[in-house]
């Protein structure tokens, strides 16, 4: 990839990532609420649909971009010569460009997801005064609270899904498959949302996967691991096409 591509590539990304995060925030927030352990209606119901948007705005970009030079570097890397390079271990070296990609930008999206979350969940408060708080009372690692769950959802949706940018026909495909794989992680991402609303010092803030889970299917059941299914599933198959048609636009327009 050309330089000049590359940054068109990037900055496209970056502002279609936002453009999606942006558009779709309410129903994020509905999803967050239906996971949140004290119940939709107490964690604001259809209140403050937006509360927690900042975050989602300062994170989205350097999240994206993040991912994609990570991505992209390594996948250039991984193909320089080699075993490697060959076509038919191609799959592989995307699934491990992608998980250092996903590795990375966690990094940034995490504290942004803490902090958004967190607010989500508590609408009467504002998204400054809730990272000053969660800075307060656990420090920086209190920000990196769900690091693990998250890096492990956005990994195995890495793999299922691919990053390459296909045609608007393709899309109509892909937005299936992508409500499929979103269906098949909610209950991943109802652990890390348990994990980074839980209280400091309680068990579920201690990360352990596993135990949340069955924490869920012991007082929720089926119900309480795959809660926010269907808000998920609209976000990324809406999404993804939000996301074509920006990224295309943005990149033509720079190109």
């Amino acid at each position: 990839m050309e330089r000049r591509e590359f940054v068109a590539s990037l900055v496209a990304g970056g502002c279609a990532g936002m453009c999606v995060d942006l558009t779709l925030f309410p129903l994020d927030t509905i999803k967050t609420r239906l996971q949140s352990q004290q119940g939709f209606y107490k964690a604001g119901g259809f209140r403050g649909i937006y509360a927690g948007v900042p975050s989602a705005a300062v994170g989205s970009f350097p999240n994206a971009a993040a991912f994609f030079v990570t991505y992209e570097c390594t996948k250039s890397l991984l193909g320089a010569g080699g075993a490697v390079a060959a076509p038919h271990v191609a799959p592989v070296t995307h699934m491990l460009a992608a998980s250092l990609g996903e590795i990375v930008a966690c990094l940034i999206r995490v504290p942004t997801e803490v902090v958004k979350q967190r607010t989500q969940a508590s609408p009467s408060s504002t998204t400054y005064h809730m990272l000053l708080a969660t800075f307060r009372e656990e420090g920086v690692r209190g920000l990196y609270r769900g690091f693990g769950s998250t890096v492990l959802r956005e990994t195995l949706w890495s793999w299922r899904q691919g990053h390459t940018l296909y045609s608007w026909q393709a899309a109509v495909c892909g937005a299936f498959a992508g409500a499929v794989a979103a269906f098949v992680t909610t209950p991943l991402d109802v652990v890390k949302t348990r994990i980074m609303l839980a209280k400091a010092g309680s068990t579920t803030a201690s990360g352990n996967i596993p135990v949340v889970l069955y924490d869920v299917w012991k007082s929720r059941g089926l119900t309480g691991l795959f809660a926010g299914s269907i808000p998920r599933m609209t976000f990324i198959s809406v999404g993804g096409f939000i996301f074509l048609g920006a990224y295309e636009k943005v990149r033509r327009t720079l190109l």
